[in-house]
């Protein structure tokens, strides 16, 4: 009894613990200014796996955990296609999935964006020199971005994302 009334009034084992990362805050205001001026409004983003082993779609999931919380920032996944500004492709594009991921380009409204996340989407994974795998991303689409990585981090996620961005509204200036 006397141990539980102590833990009471002794001082929390979380008390120094900071949320705030400076970097990831940085660059999340940097990505809020510029979608909202170059979209005008969110960044829609459908992400398509080709044929991956997973581990980059769970570095895409952990941008909408409470830690990275990209919505904040302007920056939304979509169920749809037809809601979406970018594809993102993970994993090498597999033969089975070719036909499916021409499909899913072509519902996309214009004007539309490609990202390729990861080694395999990237055309340099372990896989693409398979009977079973077209190759890269860029084998059947123009790839506007590539971010390497087995997987790449959440960070450089957003930092090529960022650099996306960047280079829309150069082009969009010029």
């Amino acid at each position: 009894m006397a141990k539980a009334i102590s833990n009471v009034f002794k001082k929390p084992a979380t008390d120094n613990f900071q949320f705030k990362d400076a970097e990831l805050e940085a660059i999340g205001m940097q990505l809020k200014e510029k979608v909202a001026k170059v979209f005008g409004r969110s960044l829609a983003i459908r992400e398509l796996d080709s044929g991956s082993d997973n581990s980059t779609e769970i570095e895409l999931n952990n941008l909408l955990t409470p830690y990275y919380d990209i919505e904040r920032f302007g920056i939304s996944f979509v169920a749809s296609p037809r809601h979406a500004d970018v594809l993102i492709i993970t994993g090498a594009i597999t033969r089975n999935m070719e036909i499916a991921a021409k499909k899913t380009y072509e519902a996309i409204p214009a004007p539309k964006f490609v990202v390729a996340v990861g080694d395999d989407a990237c055309g340099c994974g372990i896989l693409n020199n398979s009977y079973a795998v077209l190759g890269g991303a860029d084998k059947i689409f123009k790839v506007d971005l590539k971010i390497p990585g087995n997987p790449p981090s959440p960070r450089e996620i957003l930092k090529g994302m960022l650099a996306l961005i960047k280079a829309i509204d150069k082009r969009q200036k010029s």
